[in-house]
């Protein structure tokens, strides 16, 4: 593998079309393989299967990325659906899920982005704002908005001033997860990156790093994962 490591990105199912075809299609957002591979590293597309093979799969990585998507099942931290919620993405909870749990108990490195830093939030035992406002311009349209990173943590190491980045989001973390520390903050308080402490790399973000240039947060994915 010429020394880079393996970084695997988890992917939607979804029907696609492409040429002649309309089919069902495991699908990722070529900004994420893009900002693995200007990170260093080699991208590895997972999409949803059996749960049971999670630690397997984690196993054969040197790193692992919860990518964005739809909102998280309420019922996985206990609450009631808020209307504003979107529809269930069963298989993909699940999956990823399983995966963080693989990547926790072996200590492999570990991103979540946007949704994926929501269910890091959810596997520890956190809950979920099911919904707020002014973090996305329109929809399909992504906003920019200044994150200030907490002093002493991971995050603030990768990025030590306030950063304006790429963001689209309505759910937030509400109580945070057993051991998970708040390490930025948007102007309105609410948590942009939780990590855990004491874990090695184990960082969320809640805005999509791989819709900007800034490679920071994947770059130092990389380097836990090298």
């Amino acid at each position: 593998m010429g020394g880079r490591p393996l970084i695997g990105v988890s992917t939607y199912l979804d029907s696609a079309r492409w040429g002649v075809w309309e089919l069902e299609a495991a699908l990722l957002p070529a900004g994420y393989p893009r900002l693995v591979q200007a990170s260093g590293g080699l991208a590895a597309m997972l999409p949803p299967d059996d749960p049971s093979f999670a630690a397997a799969a984690v196993a054969r990585l040197d790193g692992l990325v919860i990518a964005g998507g739809p909102d998280v099942d309420p019922s996985r931290y206990d609450a009631e659906r808020d209307p504003r919620t979107g529809p269930e993405a069963r298989r993909r909870d699940t999956w990823e899920l399983a995966l963080i749990d693989a990547a926790l108990t072996r200590g492999t490195p570990l991103l979540g982005v946007c949704r994926g830093m929501q269910l890091m939030n959810v596997a520890l035992g956190g809950t979920l704002v099911q919904h707020i406002d002014g973090h996305t311009r329109a929809v399909g349209v992504f906003d920019r908005h200044a994150v200030k990173p907490v002093p002493g943590s991971l995050y603030a190491a990768l990025v030590p001033e306030e950063e304006s980045v790429p963001t689209y989001h309505h759910q937030a973390v509400d109580r945070l997860g057993t051991g998970l520390f708040a390490s930025a903050f948007a102007g309105d308080g609410t948590v942009e990156a939780i990590e855990l402490p004491d874990a090695g790399f184990v960082l969320g973000v809640q805005w999509h790093p791989e819709m900007g240039e800034d490679l920071r947060v994947m770059s130092g994915l990389v380097r836990a994962a090298s």
